[in-house]
């Protein structure tokens, strides 16, 4: 390995760690881009946070107790009792986000009509902040969704529009659509404040609010819909439900929308409608038993009053007030008996009407539970408990539901079932309540049988003393009952309680203005960074000096900087300009290449047409020629010859009519015009051009000049496109491949100098031709040897020495850019 290629694999190595380098400075090049489209997103982040309508979140939590009473629960004792509060929890959130909950609350909390205003071209909804009142008159179908557009006419009147097609009504009185029924509604009248607007089915009138301020709302244009509760259900059942932790059983309730104090009025009556549902469900065994006694507390209460009256009678007129002993201990025993037989006759009566009320009603609504009764039958009170459960849950659903709702049918299903299954039960509790009761009549009468030795008139006050005191024990243990129902009505106590009431932040959640300026600035520094690399990525053309390092190995001479001047030969017409001194780069860096040979011979060559071979030639040529050296120039594109123009010679003579013994040597010989340098002119078009530069005679054309010439520099066809560079290649110490900037493909330029590479051609290099330099392009130094060496950066990197004055470009003479033109000239 040679001391050239150890210095090139070096500079390879110390590229590779600055590569972030490049990437930043590639970034900078570009920074008006960033600066532009930054704007543009903080721009749009404006417009954006300007005219979006503000959402406001309002949260309210909820305790939520376990309803288990018994503290001794075999599931607790086993570990399941966090298992039961956690299904309790979710059963209880289950009811929170119900429908019917959000309808029950709707329904009371009176958002009926929805009042807005236009501000900046934002509709913002005013709830308590209204000037305008509008009430319905619920004897009439009202349209709903439709919007009404009110103007202030003067302080007495306004001007009322709207006009709709399909509008369908809404019968507030029975809480339903009116079904089949969609009008078309047309309103532009002038209308007094009080008056009622009546169409041909809808009545309703608009009056002047308190907070109605003369000045500002007179000039203001408001409008309002009227909202069927369907809509709004629909609209407020968007809230989240959901604990504050994991082993917390406290809820918290959000809820999102435009109006805070709306938000909060709805999820406070939520919560306080979740409460007394809780409450009225608790009440309802209780309620319903004090009915059913109640009924039969009228029942009962003449034959009491009328067996008293009977019992008081018989004793005046027998003047008999109390028992002897014997009687009285034979009474006392049978009264005992009595207060059983009265407990048993109350429920074996309350048996029997609760299996004749279940076979003849079907909406079960004064189904009374029978523990209420002294029923002491777990599967008789679990069965009825279920089966009210359900009931009540079926009638509220069927507020908002048709009978086809699958979830109705389900419930149906299920009421049928349990009510079958209670049923039985019922009957087999009547037949062991007459068990129980045959047995005590049969002990009533083996003690009655010992009063038969007893006066007559004994034996009939005992008759009615029994009778009398068997109704005062039934209608005592009714009386027992009621309180008890009362006072478990009166003592009854919601399980939950709300913790926190509905409250709402000032700041909106929606938009986050500081969060999108935030999202703008990244945007806009992302975007420009996506397309900057993203255009590298998919970019199939060679951009920078790495794009050629990753393809191949091969030593690069140089680059030639782009050129904006007319003249071919810029490195005569303008010898102290930076293209000028890029070429005495080249040259200077081929010496080292050529490891300081004497007399050299350079080819020239590239894979498609317009790498601009000839451009290189001519000049690199014409800088040998500087350095006082005996230079020639070949043509040797015998297919398309085209220096002759550049010089203005003639083409009549040329390699081609010497190769085919036309022409001598030194009559094909043209002097270029520029001193220490020749020019052999690609002559006459021939039509085997291959077969003639493989010939004898072209190997001995270069013999011969190159023992007259120091420098020979050929320019060729492109090898992607014919042999002919390659025939040319034995005959020249350095082969030259041109790759230009934005106009190389790198596929192409892959396959082509991976061939070439296998070939082992002697001399290969690359040469990088039309390098656009800018103030930001970092300047890497190419040398080769120990010391010498001009690096030219493009498209990146800092960009010290051309273009500051060091060298003369007449670039002083144009007239100095305001930055504002650079910017936009960029853009």
């Amino acid at each position: 390995m040679n001391e050239y290629t150890q210095d090139f694999q070096q500079q390879q190595q110390e590229q590779q760690s600055v590569d972030y380098k490049v990437l930043l400075f590639k970034f900078y090049r570009y920074w008006y881009f960033f600066a532009i489209t930054i704007f543009i997103a903080l721009i749009i982040s404006f417009i954006f946070n300007k005219y979006t309508s503000e959402v406001f979140e309002v949260k309210t939590s909820v305790l939520i107790k376990d309803k288990s009473e018994n503290k001794l629960n075999p599931q607790n004792i086993m570990g399941l009792g966090m298992f039961n509060n956690m299904q309790n929890l979710q059963n209880e959130i289950g009811i929170l986000s119900s429908y019917t909950l959000t309808y029950r609350t709707v329904t009371k909390i009176g958002f009926e009509i929805s009042y807005f205003t236009e501000e900046k071209f934002i509709s913002k909804e005013l709830y308590k902040d209204t000037p305008l009142i509008v009430e319905l008159d619920t004897l009439y179908p009202q349209p709903v969704n439709m919007r009404f557009n009110v103007s202030f006419a003067s302080k007495d009147s306004y001007r009322l529009e709207a006009k709709e097609e399909d509008i369908t009504f809404y019968n507030f009185s029975k809480k339903e659509k009116v079904q089949g029924r969609k009008e078309s509604v047309i309103v532009d009248q002038v209308y007094e404040f009080g008056k009622w607007v009546q169409g041909n089915n809808f009545r309703f009138r608009i009056l002047v609010s308190p907070l109605f301020n003369k000045e500002k709302d007179l000039t203001k244009t408001f409008f309002f819909k009227i909202n069927d509760y369907e809509t709004l259900v629909n609209t407020f059942k968007g809230f989240s439900i959901e604990p504050i932790n994991k082993e917390a059983s406290i809820v918290e309730i959000k809820l999102k929308g435009g109006n805070v104090d709306k938000l909060t009025d709805f999820l406070n009556v939520l919560t306080r409608e979740y409460l007394a549902r809780d409450l009225e469900h608790k009440n309802l065994v209780a309620s319903k038993t004090i009915a059913f006694i109640d009924s039969e507390l009228r029942d009962i209460s003449d034959t009491l009053h009328s067996a008293e009256k009977t019992l008081q009678e018989f004793r005046a007129n027998k003047e008999i007030m109390n028992f002897d002993e014997v009687t009285k201990q034979i009474f006392d025993k049978i009264m005992d008996l009595q207060d059983d037989k009265a407990v048993l006759m109350v429920k074996s009566k309350y048996l029997i009407n609760l299996s004749q009320y279940l076979d003849k009603n079907q909406t079960l609504d004064e189904l009374v539970v029978p523990a209420s009764m002294g029923v002491d039958n777990p599967m008789l009170n679990d069965l009825t408990s279920k089966l009210t459960d359900l009931y009540t849950k079926r009638t509220e659903i069927t507020q908002y539901s048709k009978d086809k709702n699958p979830t109705l049918i389900s419930i149906d299903q299920q009421i049928a079932t349990i009510k079958n299954a209670l049923i039985e039960n019922i009957k087999s509790a009547i037949n062991t309540n007459d068990i129980a009761l045959k047995e005590i009549n049969d002990r009533i009468d083996q003690i009655t049988q010992r009063i038969s030795g007893l006066p007559e008139t004994q034996r009939v006050l005992f008759g009615i003393e029994r009778r009398f005191k068997l109704t005062d024990a039934i209608y005592t243990f009714l009386l027992q009952k009621r309180s008890e129902a009362q006072i478990t009505q009166a003592s009854n106590l919601s399980d939950n309680e709300t913790v926190d009431a509905a409250m709402g932040g000032t700041s909106p959640v929606y938009p986050k203005k500081s969060l999108n300026y935030i999202i703008a600035v990244i945007l806009g520094i992302i975007l420009p960074v996506i397309y900057i690399l993203g255009r590298d990525y998919f970019n199939d053309k060679i951009m920078e000096r790495e794009d050629v390092e990753k393809i191949t190995s091969l030593p690069i001479v140089g680059h030639v900087i782009h050129s904006d001047k007319h003249s071919k030969v810029v490195v005569i017409d303008f010898p102290k300009s930076t293209i000028a001194e890029s070429f005495r780069s080249v040259r200077t860096n081929l010496q080292y290449l050529l490891q300081g040979k004497e007399r050299t011979t350079t080819l020239i060559t590239s894979d498609m047409v317009s790498a601009g071979k000839t451009y290189i030639s001519i000049n690199l040529a014409s800088i040998y020629a500087l350095y006082g050296k005996k230079t020639l120039l070949m043509g040797f594109d015998l297919r398309k010859p085209k220096i002759y123009q550049d010089f203005g010679l003639s083409n009549a003579e040329g390699i081609s009519s010497y190769l085919i013994n036309k022409s001598k040597l030194e009559d094909t010989i043209q002097y270029s015009g520029i001193e220490n340098l020749d020019i052999i002119m690609a002559g006459p078009v021939p039509p085997n051009p291959a077969e003639l530069i493989a010939s004898a005679k072209c190997t001995e054309m270069f013999v011969q000049l190159k023992e007259i010439y120091d420098y020979i520099i050929i320019d060729t066809p492109p090898v992607g496109l014919v042999t002919d560079a390659f025939l040319l290649m034995k005959h020249a110490d350095a082969n030259l491949f041109l790759v230009r900037q934005n106009f190389t493909h790198k596929k192409i330029f892959t396959s082509i100098i991976r061939d070439m590479e296998k070939r082992k051609i002697q001399g290969l290099a690359i040469l990088i031709n039309d390098v656009k330099l800018t103030r930001s392009s970092y300047g890497y130094g190419y040398g080769y040897g120990y010391g010498y060496g001009y690096g030219y950066g493009y498209g990146y990197g800092y960009g010290y020495g051309y273009g500051y004055g060091y060298y003369s470009d007449d670039r002083d003479t144009k007239k100095k850019k305001s930055t504002l033109q650079k910017l936009f000239g960029k853009a």
